[in-house]
């Protein structure tokens, strides 16, 4: 590692000068039309290790679809189902219980549901019918050869349903990682978000602009004596809005609707601010968990996952990482470099969990924080020139979480710096 002052002193004066644009981008703890889980584990070969839950809210006395997405860590979609809402009804997952019992979340909408036992409608709440839903809700068990890929295709090995090929990384600890989506829709459909027809501008697809869904996550490790949570991503849409409804423009699912903005969400940030422990009560030390947007429309691959190959944007990069003190002494892991690739690659995936102060991310310091630049690489723009508008911007998500040895934990996620309606770039790009 060196130190580089002048870099570090071009970082800070780009952290001041935050774009007075990204107050109408900002992502906040309010009903949205959609929601992201940003990283889940379940271990699959112990039952009272890592799982991870999460819930989802109707804030409306109105009844709701949701449609939930699971994709891997290299973010190929594994998994679509839908989720039927009364009015201000909330539904809890347990992600054990999809991979590992096949069980998804007995929901029915009213015409599924005459007597009104799997979705109880309460006194305040409508309940009502979707046609589209007959024959989907309640789903049924998934089967068991549906269960065994996703297994498979959660822990980098290859799947017969994928044609024998990948859809994420193999770290050989049979920990199923990914994130999820979950999205406000007008009709059952198993399509996922990639699909065509799944958005259309002004909400008119599958998936609605309606902002009526909350939610939360927790990691429960039974084994560690460890639970943490945090609320669920919020994103909103907004059909109306130029920054979320002009082509060419950032915004969250942007990739797979061709850049045209007909999804309307708000895009996430791109710098980020976070602190860490690693010492004192925190004698666990301290871990993010991260979501990045590659950009790319990704499918499954030859296994198996390989940097600078497969997938061809694998691993991702940063524009710059500086690592500070509690007395202000900094430290750039990394002097940014032009090609796609470097040697210092902490977050290479779409979805992740990095120790800092590990081999992925040594810390020269105990106690500090992190200024994280995680806007592609000049040499990544190059190579993937979008959004049409800011060709460098990548969205992302981070984390973090402390931990005292099987005593106790806390998490929160890290300040978001900017957003990607106009991400600030600490490198200059060419």
């Amino acid at each position: 590692m060196k130190p580089a002052a002048f870099l570090v002193l071009g970082c800070l004066i780009a952290l001041m000068a935050v774009p007075s644009a990204m107050a109408r981008c900002r992502i906040e703890d309010v009903p949205a039309a959609t929601l992201l889980l940003p990283y889940f584990e379940v271990n699959l070969s112990d039952p009272t290790g890592m799982t991870t839950l999460f819930s989802i809210n109707n804030a409306g006395a109105q009844a709701a679809l949701a449609h939930v997405t699971v994709w891997s860590d290299l973010s190929v979609p594994v998994l679509a189902f839908n989720v039927y809402l009364t009015g201000f009804d909330v539904q809890t997952l347990n992600l054990r219980d999809i991979l590992v019992g096949g069980n998804l979340p007995r929901t029915a909408s009213a015409g599924e549901d005459p007597s009104d036992t799997i979705s109880p409608q309460g006194a305040l709440s409508q309940d009502t019918n979707f046609a589209s839903c007959s024959g989907q809700l309640p789903p049924p068990t998934l089967p068991a050869s549906f269960i065994s890929h996703l297994q498979r295709s959660l822990t980098g090995q290859s799947s017969p349903i994928f044609g024998n090929l990948c859809a994420g990384q193999n770290l050989g600890d049979n920990v199923a990682r990914g994130y999820v989506t979950v999205d406000t829709v007008s009709n059952c459909t198993l399509r996922f978000p990639s699909d065509a027809g799944y958005f259309a501008a002004g909400g008119t697809g599958d998936a609605t602009n309606d902002n009526v869904l909350w939610g939360d996550y927790i990691y429960i490790d039974q084994n560690a004596s460890l639970a943490e949570g945090e609320t669920l991503v919020h994103i909103e849409a907004d059909g109306e809005d130029p920054e979320l409804s002009t082509t060419g423009g950032y915004t969250f699912y942007g990739r797979y609707v061709g850049w045209t903005a007909a999804d309307n969400r708000e895009p996430l940030a791109t710098n980020f601010a976070v602190r860490y422990l690693n010492g004192g009560p925190f004698s666990g030390g301290s871990s993010m968990e991260v979501w990045r947007d590659s950009k790319v429309v990704q499918g499954p691959f030859t296994c198996p996952a390989m940097a600078g190959s497969r997938p061809s944007w694998y691993p991702l990069g940063q524009e710059n990482i500086v690592i500070f003190d509690e007395q202000e002494h900094a430290i750039i892991p990394q002097p940014p470099v032009s090609a796609p690739v470097t040697d210092f690659n902490p977050f290479p995936a779409e979805a992740q969990r990095t120790l800092l102060g590990g081999s992925a991310f040594p810390l020269p310091f105990n106690f500090g924080w992190l200024s994280l630049d995680l806007n592609a690489t000049p040499g990544e723009a190059v190579l993937n020139p979008n959004p049409p508008e800011d060709h460098a911007a990548e969205q992302a998500w981070v984390t973090v979480r402390m931990e005292s040895q099987g005593r106790f934990s806390v998490g929160f996620d890290a300040v978001q710096i900017d957003s990607a309606c106009s991400a600030h770039h600490a490198v200059a790009q060419q």
